[in-house]
């Protein structure tokens, strides 16, 4: 893998993590590459293939992975979700920052690999914050949002592993937790 350093962006859903991303590729679009992940779930209203995800079967995901194509991957609800080298390889090929989006098992997965990214956490102000940025998602069943504070309590325990971020980023203010975001990353 050639080209600038990578950034991992990793926090459970609703950490805040989609709304900093999009901020930092509008702010800085020459600047960062997002590489877009790979699921087997169904798009939601308003996502697109290829700019969300690749939306795949979970048939064409296997064979990928098999095939040692992914960087990372991991099961979530039923659904594959990974990170394929070309994905990365297509952000580096435009001389841009590859910023990745992904959950703490990928994060473990990528300690493994030659990727040498920059580890950052985005998590919330408390998990209670966390259950009412979900339930006003309005995204969620009740089933699929408990699984998503069960994810999120055992993600925020396992962040907590000395070295594995280089950053944690408590956003509690969406502002403030942009700018150390940004901070950090145009260094």
């Amino acid at each position: 893998m050639q080209g600038p350093r990578p950034v991992v962006l990793s926090g459970p859903s609703g950490a805040g993590k989609s709304t900093l991303l999009k901020k930092l590729l509008k702010d800085y679009e020459n600047v960062f590459g997002f590489s877009v992940s790979h699921t087997t779930r169904q798009p939601r209203p308003g996502e697109v293939n290829g700019k969300d995800y690749h939306f795949v079967t979970r048939e064409e995901m296997q064979k990928e992975i098999d095939a040692g194509e992914f960087i990372e991957h991991a099961e979530f609800s039923g659904n594959m979700y990974g990170t394929s080298k070309g994905a990365v390889q297509a952000v580096q090929a435009q001389n841009q920052i590859c910023v990745l989006d992904i959950d703490i098992q990928g994060v473990k997965n990528i300690k493994k690999t030659e990727l040498n990214p920059i580890y950052i956490s985005v998590q919330p102000p408390s998990v209670a914050v966390l259950e009412k940025r979900l339930r006003d998602r309005k995204t969620e069943t009740e089933e699929s949002l408990q699984k998503r504070l069960t994810a999120a309590r055992v993600d925020l325990e396992l962040s907590k592993e000395p070295g594995l971020f280089d950053l944690v980023i408590i956003n509690d203010d969406l502002e403030k937790a942009y700018s150390e975001l940004k901070e950090v990353l145009l260094e």
